[in-house]
């Protein structure tokens, strides 16, 4: 196997870790005003996420160097032409990330409300213009002669884009009802486990209707059975929540999250942008490749330290493995609180 292929189904793999475990994270900061009822029970899902979102969200620092590094062209390509949305996501995750940390600084009201309206809002942007971005990748955009982007921000708000974002924001949310169910207990995860079936089913009617017609566009065999695979998991993690079986509900989105990845890949292999202007003029896993050395030198690095990361998440997953209740929440006032203990 060449080392293009390879390092394009790493990026695929960094993705699908990225989407898989910054999903919930984002369904919980969407699904805060919905589910919390008081502030400590906003405290409680804070605290859900406090030990393991930065660590979720290395994955996408990690998917766009090695994109810069292994496939130089489809960078400069897809950062230049989709740099307003990339910036809005970006912004979006800034603001979030403060009222994790900025929300207990202040013992104020309006104060943790307006950090809890940044946290909703800083993940629900990122929810949709994902799917957007992702969406368009997978279908193409107009890119000349000069491997440069020739369209506008409404030039990737087209139907099928639309779709795509509506279809991570209801998965996303789905899977962040989930991980909730999983991780709390008493009031809370009733009311999760209860929204996350509701959720489910919405974002299963979408997902169906996106796959089939990215399968129309431009999909494989192989991207065929992974977005089968998918809808069959979603369905399994609709009905293991309505069973009462967390874990197996949030297992479900997992992979559901993770095939539907996946399939976008395999459908989008061996080119990593098309364009609609002209076949000669997409970007593939050759051509927006990097030398053969650089990508050598890539993979003996990841080889050493990707375990050691891998082990690392794993730990801290098992530390904080426990439910949470609104009983475990102190007394103390919340700006004499740290960030990880709201």
């Amino acid at each position: 196997m060449e080392l293009t292929t390879v390092w394009f189904a790493l990026i695929a793999v960094l993705w699908i870790g990225y989407f898989t475990l910054e999903g919930f994270d984002f369904g919980v900061g969407m699904l805060l005003p919905v589910i919390a009822r008081n502030d400590t029970e906003r405290r409680v899902l804070y605290n859900t996420v406090g030990p393991v979102w930065d660590g979720n969200e290395v994955w996408v620092l990690v998917a766009g160097g090695a994109t810069f590094a292994a496939f130089p062209e489809w960078y400069a390509t897809l950062f230049s032409g989709f740099y307003l949305p990339l910036l809005l996501i970006l912004l979006a995750l800034i603001i979030r990330n403060l009222a994790f940390e900025y929300r207990a600084k202040k013992d104020d009201d309006t104060w943790r409300r307006n950090w809890d309206l940044s946290l909703t809002v800083g993940s629900f942007v990122p929810a949709l213009l994902w799917g957007v971005a992702f969406a368009n990748i997978v279908a193409g955009v107009p890119i000349d002669t000069h491997k440069e982007f020739t369209g506008t921000l409404f030039t990737l708000l087209n139907p099928y884009g639309l779709l795509g974002g509506v279809v991570t924001l209801l998965l996303f949310a789905t899977h962040g009802a989930m991980f909730i169910a999983l991780k709390t207990d008493g009031e809370i995860r009733h009311r999760a486990r209860a929204l996350s079936v509701q959720l489910g089913l919405g974002a299963a009617v979408a997902a169906v209707v996106f796959l089939v017609w990215t399968q129309a566009k431009t999909g494989s065999a192989s991207s065929a059975v992974a977005f089968v695979l998918a809808a069959a998991a979603l369905v399994s993690g609709i009905f293991a929540a309505w069973k009462g079986r967390e874990g197996w509900a949030f297992v479900g989105t997992f992979v559901t999250i993770a095939l539907s990845v996946a399939g976008l890949f395999l459908a989008l292999f061996p080119n990593v942008m098309p364009s609609t202007t002209s076949d000669a003029f997409s970007l593939t896993t050759t051509n927006a490749s990097a030398t053969g050395y650089t990508l050598t030198v890539m993979t003996w690095v990841a080889a050493v330290f990707t375990p050691f990361v891998l082990l690392y998440q794993g730990w801290t997953y098992w530390v904080f493995r426990k439910r949470i209740a609104t009983h475990h929440i102190p007394t103390t006032k919340p700006a004499l609180e740290t960030a990880g203990a709201r």
